[in-house]
């Protein structure tokens, strides 16, 4: 089971100084917590490691210390620390204490304030927020001493990051299972987000579209709905309440987007069109099928002929036609171009009166269709900006952070 958050932003530049002590207790789900070191990492936080001799059975101190890029810390008393109080000292640089996993005995631990080692002396003398991302077996969760330490230290204000509910360790099947690494730490960015699209609704598209011939053929194009999704997920971590309407891929609905699931252009017209009266922004980053073909064959189509002619007809104009609403959405179109790209945006963001245009050079090797990165130029009347070669998921919360700009003028604008 996914957690759902619908509040969470953090441009990287947010996360650069932000410090996650990251406490590992004693329980099998410790082999996933060097890729949750990895994807904070990965958002700009610097973290540091602390383990319970518990843990170091089931993951080693080395493998935290390649990992973050820092010493781990696992003594009580550790003669390389300030003064040799390490607890002290890490809890004074510590912005928010996570704990994952945090075992049954570890709730136990802090809910009647035990500190007999290093992770539990400093959840004491810590005064920053403490969470924890539970992983234990089915019925130790569901035990009624674990509910009430579990009560105790909510309302003391510990957060909690889950449990999951799925298949575990032992071979059952039910609540207690640690969240995955990319869960947790998108809710711990949450935790620092910087509201750009606080209280907006945004509809996203993702993906390609498919253009069916026959039952068993379609006519669709290459891309893969990376940078779509990674849009989506960067408006929810905005803020935003995000809407996206997806052509066919295998990615996953980011965290606290509702996704629509559709095959052809006529079918994302569909659901665009029903929904899009109640979004602020519109960003259409699917990759339409232009062309449909005319008619459609209820049976398999046999190889018959040398040559075959297939006669296809114009597909709605999604884009244009939500930017020709009435109280139209703030709305952002995608342009793919293999050649000229300022010009060809630059006509499209005029002929479509779109608000503002975020094109990019297909068919280069490392970017675009398929690929973990791109880049972008984004255009908009008056402007531009540059948007250098980048995973796709920074690279969709830059462009956000400028969509929010430029929604936030537009509407001052307006009401001045």
């Amino acid at each position: 089971m996914r957690a759902r958050v619908d509040r969470i932003y953090c441009n990287m530049t947010d996360l650069t100084n932000k410090r996650i002590l990251l406490g590992i207790s004693g329980g099998i789900a410790a082999y996933k917590s060097p890729d949750i070191v990895r994807r904070l990492r990965e958002r700009g936080f610097e973290v540091r490691v602390a383990m319970t001799r518990a843990a170091c059975e089931f993951v080693t101190p080395l493998t935290f210390q390649a990992v973050s890029g820092k010493s781990v810390h696992t003594h009580l008393l550790d003669a390389s620390a300030e003064a040799a109080m390490g607890h002290i000292e890490l809890a004074r640089w510590a912005d928010t204490v996570l704990i994952a996993p945090a075992t049954a005995d570890y709730l136990a631990k802090l809910a009647h304030g035990i500190a007999d080692d290093l992770l539990s002396t400093l959840c004491l003398a810590t005064t920053s927020p403490i969470v924890v991302a539970p992983a234990m077996n089915r019925q130790m969760w569901d035990a009624e001493a674990t509910r009430e330490n579990v009560a105790v230290l909510k309302a003391r204000g510990v957060t909690f990051l889950g449990p999951g509910d799925g298949s575990q360790a032992c071979g059952e099947v039910g609540p207690g299972r640690m969240l995955e690494p990319a869960d947790i730490s998108a809710l711990i960015a949450a935790r620092y987000n910087c509201d750009k699209l606080r209280g907006l609704k945004v509809m996203v598209t993702a993906g390609a579209t498919r253009e069916a011939l026959d039952p068993v053929r379609f006519i669709s194009n290459q891309s893969s709905g990376k940078m779509g999704y990674a849009v989506a997920n960067a408006a929810a971590e905005a803020g935003a309440r995000v809407i996206l309407v997806s052509g066919p891929t295998s990615l996953e609905a980011p965290l606290g987007v509702d996704r629509v699931c559709v095959n052809s252009a006529q079918e994302m017209f569909a659901a665009v069109m029903q929904r899009v009266g109640e979004s602020q922004i519109f960003i259409g980053a699917a990759a339409v099928s232009d062309y449909a073909p005319k008619e459609y064959a209820e049976q398999k189509l046999k190889k018959s002929k040398d040559r075959m002619t297939i006669e296809l007809v114009k597909t709605r104009d999604i884009l244009a036609e939500v930017a020709a609403m009435d109280h139209a959405p703030f709305t952002v179109g995608f342009a793919a171009e293999t050649d000229d790209v300022e010009t060809y945006a630059r006509d499209k963001l005029r002929k479509k009166s779109l608000d503002m245009i975020a094109a990019n050079l297909v068919g280069v090797p490392g970017s675009g269709f398929g690929s973990d990165e791109n880049a972008l130029s984004v255009y908009w009347s008056g402007g531009a900006e540059e948007l250098e070669l980048a995973p796709k998921l920074h690279l969709a919360r830059r462009l956000i952070g400028i969509v929010a700009d430029r929604y936030r003028e537009k509407h001052s604008a307006q009401n001045s």
